[in-house]
């Protein structure tokens, strides 16, 4: 019976200590990634945070953290994964509606923008001018729009969950914008 009990008691003390390490190294990877951030060096801090996510994947604020980063680092698909997941964690957490609706004007904004788009070119040689006509796949717009729409929903939900935000102006005009998008994009269908 005592040999039970001593097992017993080095097994949870060994629980209770690896639960502790980790607890230390995802907090070492949360502030090393926090000054990568802070440096511009957000492919690492990405890093650091996915790191902290394999240790323990229940803290939304390095999910939030991790959105964060991938926005500035403009791989908003990967910020939009991480602050869903983060949402799913702690859906009262208001900052991820916010981030997830720049997230998503980023990535439409970057698809009516730059993506898999078929160019025509005319050249006028003689005058050195070259105008090209983008067409974007109906596959592209309407994702976009959907990505716009997405925005503009969870920008209402930050808006709408505290009256007193300090942003209030900006999170409308990024509303406006959206909206202006929307329009000009389904404006332009074919």
């Amino acid at each position: 019976m005592k040999k039970a009990l001593m097992i017993v008691s080095i097994l949870i003390v060994a629980v209770v200590s690896t639960a502790c390490i980790n607890n230390i190294a995802v907090q070492e990877l949360n502030n090393k990634a926090t000054q990568l951030m802070q440096k511009g060096d957000y492919e690492a801090a990405m890093s650091r945070l996915q790191a902290s996510l394999d240790l323990d994947a229940s803290m939304y604020q390095t999910y939030y953290n991790l959105g964060v980063a991938a926005i500035n680092a403009n791989k908003y698909d990967k910020a939009i994964e991480a602050l869903e997941a983060g949402i799913k964690i702690k859906p009262d957490f208001n900052d991820f509606y916010y981030s997830l609706a720049v997230a998503q004007i980023g990535m439409a904004d970057d698809m009516l923008d730059e993506a898999d788009v078929e160019e025509t070119a005319f050249a006028d040689v003689e005058k050195g001018k070259i105008e090209v006509k983008r067409n974007i796949s109906p596959a592209q717009k309407a994702m976009a729009l959907e990505l716009k729409k997405a925005a503009i929903e969870n920008l209402q939900k930050y808006k709408n969950a505290d009256s007193s935000i300090s942003n209030k102006e900006d999170v409308e005009e990024m509303i406006k914008q959206s909206e202006e998008a929307i329009a000009e994009v389904e404006a332009k269908k074919d």
